[in-house]
Order: structure tokens, then C-alpha cells, then sequence
């Protein structure tokens, strides 16, 4: 296995059909983003069956069906809302990631959400047993359902290796719940997803340039732009310090507070950006500045799916 890479390259808006990101990008489009990844040595992908109903995870099977399975992380999820109803949803599911992907296991196994942990987090032990899932993983669950998590696993020798949230300069209710700390004296890996908040944290769009109209980002986003104009100058003002964009800035206090944060790719120079943030690393009063001028900004970015993980 080569070194594992300090970002995480996600393919949320692969497969999209203009449904949430108002992109239409096919295969053809993703094939350069994935090979310059690979020459960038960025080798960990994050993907789910819910982005775009498995069209994600055929593209990224297509296009890593070359590449020897080792020099890859995989990443991908079972959501329960999409599950099939029987007592083998969960490995219906992954069974059917699998074959879309190409590939006999996945280096990371998420449960999307915390619909029922009692109910799901056991059935992915006879998965672990299997050897079909190397690293098990919760997404948006909150600090208690973590632990709870770790318990049931725990009972059946495992371990929860990773936790999956929103975290941005935006939302940090995930750190201001204890969780990263939690996540860091357990042995936990922390991805954040949402990092560049879908795009708003790049310094593309501002009042000027609003999102595109229609799209699920602009009816999120557009109206917040206003309340960000600060927060975006002080990004490009520390940025500038150690020759990173706005949206390298915002990456870079992601890998400087210890996580892996899972970067949205839709176009190469996307991932030399992110091959560029890896080896960064903010001072303490540079990020106390970043955390300021976002809290300043008061802006709630907690999507319709997810909860505030300090309560």
C-alpha cells in the first residue's frame, strides 16, 4: 500500500445530472481528474450509493479499474433511507457498491447517518467478519451515538476507526461537541466533509457571482453571500502568506486542526489545489483569526439532513 494521502478526494457531484450541483458532467469529463490525482499522489476516494442512486461509484469503478487495487482507498457508504428492506440490506448494499466499483472490499465502510444505530451498527459485523470491509465508519452521528457505536463493535472485537462529519469553518459544532477531541484520544480518524461548504469557501461566488440559479447550492448559499465577504478577505489574506488560494486557505485550516478533510473534485486543477494543501500548515493566530471572522459571520450552514452535534 502507498503512503495514504492527507486529503481525501470526494465524488459527491460525480454522477450528479444537474440534481444538486447543476453540473452534467459523464465519465469522459472525471477521466483527467482521476489521473491527475494518481500523478499527485492523491490515492483516497470518498464516494456513496446515494450520490446519484450508484452513478458516483460506476464512474470511479470505470476509472480506477486499472490502477493495482492497493494503491487506492476506497470509501464509500450505506445509507439507511435507500436500504431494500430485508434482514441483508446492508450487505445488499455494499454488494452492490462492490460491483459497481469493481473491486472484492472497501478500505472504508460508513452507516450515513444515525437512523437507528441499534438497529444497523450490527449488521456490518458480519461484513468485517468477511473481510469485505477493512475500516468501519459512522457519518453524522453525534458524540453519544459514537460511543455507542464503539460498544457494539466492541462487543464483537472490532472498532470504530473513523467518524465522518460536517466540519468547516462554517459548521464546528462537531469540534465544539468534543468530537474531534473524543475521535483524537481514542484512535478515531476524523474525515470533514463539506469543507469548502460546496463551494462558498472558494472565493467563486460572492454577491456578484452567485451561485447558479436553480441549482440546490443557490437556494442554500446565495442568500448567506453577503454575511461571508469578511470571512473570504481574511482567507485571502492568510492565504497570501503562504502562496494558497482562498479555497487552499480553507482546506489548509482543516489539515492544520488534525483531519482529513474530503475535497469535492470535478475538474483537475481541483486536485493539484488539494495536492498543494497537504504539506501546508497555519500558525495558531492565523486560525484564531479564520474562527473569528467566521463566528463573526453567524452564518448556520447545517444542512436539511443533518443535526447539531452539540446538542
Amino acid at each position: 500500500m502507498t503512503e495514504k494521502a492527507k486529503i481525501v478526494l470526494g465524488t459527491w457531484a460525480w454522477g450528479d445530472n444537474g440534481s444538486y450541483f447543476g453540473n452534467h458532467y459523464d465519465e469522459d469529463h472525471f477521466k483527467p481528474v482521476y489521473e491527475e490525482a494518481l500523478k499527485a499522489g492523491l490515492n483516497i476516494w470518498d464516494t456513496a450509493y446515494a450520490y446519484g442512486a450508484g452513478a458516483s461509484e460506476s464512474i470511479l469503478g470505470n476509472l480506477a479499474a486499472a490502477t493495482p487495487r492497493q494503491n487506492i482507498v476506497i470509501s464509500t457508504k450505506f445509507t439507511p433511507q435507500m436500504e431494500d428492506g430485508t434482514a441483508k440490506a446492508v450487505e445488499n448494499m455494499l454488494n452492490g457498491s462492490l460491483k459497481r466499483l469493481k473491486t472484492d472490499y472497501v478500505d472504508y465502510y460508513w452507516i450515513h447517518n444515525d437512523a437507528d444505530v441499534e438497529k444497523w451498527t450490527p449488521r456490518i459485523i458480519p461484513l468485517l467478519k468477511l473481510g469485505k470491509i477493512k475500516h468501519v465508519g459512522v457519518s453524522n452521528h453525534t458524540l453519544s451515538e459514537i460511543k455507542r457505536v464503539q460498544e457494539i463493535l466492541a462487543a464483537a472485537g472490532f472498532k470504530l476507526d473513523a467518524v465522518q462529519n460536517h466540519l468547516s469553518l462554517l459548521d464546528r459544532t462537531s469540534e465544539q461537541a468534543g468530537i474531534l477531541d473524543y475521535c483524537q484520544e481514542n484512535g478515531i480518524e476524523f474525515w470533514a466533509y463539506m469543507i469548502l461548504e460546496q463551494g462558498t469557501l472558494t472565493g467563486k461566488y460572492d454577491v456578484d457571482h452567485p451561485f447558479p440559479a436553480g441549482s440546490a447550492r443557490a437556494a442554500v448559499y446565495n442568500s448567506k453571500l453577503p454575511e461571508l465577504t469578511d470571512l473570504i478577505a481574511a482567507l485571502k489574506e492568510v492565504g497570501a502568506a503562504h502562496d494558497l488560494t482562498i479555497a487552499q486557505t480553507a482546506m489548509s485550516w482543516a489539515v492544520t486542526k488534525g483531519v482529513l478533510p474530503i475535497i469535492g473534485v470535478t475538474s483537475a486543477k481541483h486536485v493539484a489545489a488539494a495536492a498543494q494543501v497537504g504539506a501546508s500548515h497555519l500558525t495558531a493566530a492565523e486560525m484564531d483569526r479564520l474562527e473569528k471572522a467566521a463566528d463573526k459571520a453567524g452564518v448556520d450552514t447545517i444542512g436539511s439532513w443533518e443535526q447539531d452535534m452539540r446538542e
